[in-house]
C-alpha cells in the first residue's frame, strides 16, 4: 500500500484520483472509482441544477460508503450559473471533498472551510498554485501541457512543471496530465507530488458513462490524436482530433473570433458524442495519455493494477537501482 500525505488528509486508501469531467463524472464512474478504494469526483456542473446536484450526490451514496467528493469549475458565463447555491447543494448534502477549477475559489472558501469542507484546487502553473495554497485550500492538482481540456497558456510540460511545483508549494499536491498507468504514479511520486489524478484513462472503464464507441476510440488512439483548439482566443483547449477540432482550427487560421467558432465547439455538441457514441459530431475532451490507453477493464481492475505495479516498480526495479 502506497500512503502519502494525501491519503491521509483525504482519507482514502490509493493515491489515485478521478478528477471531474464535464458530462462523464457522474455517479456510476465516481462511485465505482471510490469503491476501488481511489478518490472520484462527481462534476457538479454537468448537473443542470443545484437541486439535480443533490440528487446526484444522493444517487452516489447509494452505491458507496466511500469517501467522494464534486467537482466545481468556476467560470464565467454567457449565461450566469448559480455558483453559491451550487455550493450550498454541496455543503447540505454532507460532502467533505470539492474539487475548484477555473478561477480563484477564494470567494467561496469561507462557506466550505465553515462547512468543514477540504478543498482541492486545480491549477496550470507554479504562481497560480501559489495563489491558491495562500488563499487556503487543501490540496494542489496541477495540470501539466499533457493534459485534455485546459492546460493553460504557459505550455510547460509535467516534467518541469511538477518539480518546480513542489519545490515551492507546501501543502499536498497532485499531479495531473498524461498520467495512466503504475509509471506514472511512480513519476508523480519521485516528482514530488502525494498521488496522481487521471481524467482520460478514466473514460475508458467499464463504469464510465459514455457510449462504448468513445471509449474503443480511446483504446484505438495514440498520444498524436489529441488537437489543441482556441489557441487564438488564449482559451487553448486539448481535444479528441477529429473532423471538428480540425474545422475550429482552420477558423482559427481564417481569424474568425468566438462568435463564429462558439457554435462549432459547444459543449452540447459534446454531450452527443458521449450519448451516441458519434465521435464525429462535436468537440470532446482527451489527453495524450490515450498513448497509453490500451483496454477497457473496471475501475477496481485498473486501480488494483496501477497499485500493485507501481509497488512492484518501488519496490523491485528502483530498489535494485539503488542498491546498485
Amino acid at each position: 500500500m502506497i500512503r502519502t500525505r494525501f491519503t491521509e488528509m483525504f482519507g482514502v486508501e490509493h493515491p489515485i484520483v478521478q478528477g471531474g469531467m464535464q458530462w462523464v463524472g457522474r455517479a456510476e464512474l465516481t462511485s465505482a472509482v471510490a469503491n476501488a478504494g481511489a478518490l472520484g469526483f462527481l462534476t457538479g456542473l454537468t448537473q443542470p441544477t443545484p437541486e439535480a446536484l443533490a440528487k446526484e450526490i444522493a444517487r452516489c451514496r447509494e452505491m458507496t460508503d466511500k469517501p467522494f467528493g464534486v467537482n466545481l469549475t468556476i467560470l464565467p458565463t454567457l449565461v450566469p450559473r448559480p455558483y453559491d447555491e451550487y455550493i450550498d447543494a454541496i455543503v447540505s448534502s454532507g460532502i467533505t471533498i470539492v474539487e475548484t477549477a477555473g478561477n480563484s475559489p477564494k470567494p467561496f472558501l469561507p462557506k466550505l472551510k465553515a462547512a468543514g469542507v477540504k478543498v482541492i484546487h486545480k491549477c496550470t502553473s507554479v504562481r497560480h498554485g501559489l495563489s491558491a495554497e495562500k488563499a487556503g485550500v487543501d490540496c494542489i492538482s496541477m495540470d501539466g501541457f499533457e493534459c485534455a481540456g485546459h492546460p493553460g497558456e504557459d505550455d510547460v510540460p509535467n516534467l518541469v512543471l511538477l518539480p518546480a511545483a513542489a519545490n515551492v508549494i507546501k501543502i499536498p499536491m497532485l499531479a495531473s496530465g498524461g498520467f495512466a498507468d503504475a509509471r506514472g504514479l511512480v513519476a508523480a511520486l519521485a516528482l514530488g507530488c502525494d498521488g496522481m489524478n487521471m481524467g482520460t484513462r478514466f473514460m475508458a472503464t467499464k463504469e464510465a458513462p459514455i457510449h462504448q464507441k468513445v471509449k474503443e476510440a480511446i483504446v484505438a488512439s495514440d498520444e498524436r490524436s489529441t488537437a489543441l483548439i482556441l489557441r487564438s482566443l488564449r482559451n487553448t483547449s486539448r481535444v479528441f482530433g477529429n473532423s471538428v477540432a480540425r474545422q475550429a482550427i482552420e477558423m482559427e487560421r481564417e481569424g474568425k473570433g468566438i462568435a463564429e467558432i462558439g457554435p462549432v465547439v459547444a459543449g452540447a455538441r459534446g454531450r452527443v458524442v458521449y450519448e451516441t457514441g458519434d465521435t464525429e459530431h462535436g468537440i470532446w475532451s482527451a489527453g495524450t495519455s490515450m498513448g497509453l490507453v490500451h483496454d477497457i477493464p473496471s475501475c477496481k481492475e485498473l486501480v488494483e493494477r496501477i497499485v500493485e505495479e507501481a509497488e512492484g516498480i518501488i519496490r523491485g526495479r528502483l530498489a535494485g537501482m539503488a542498491a546498485a
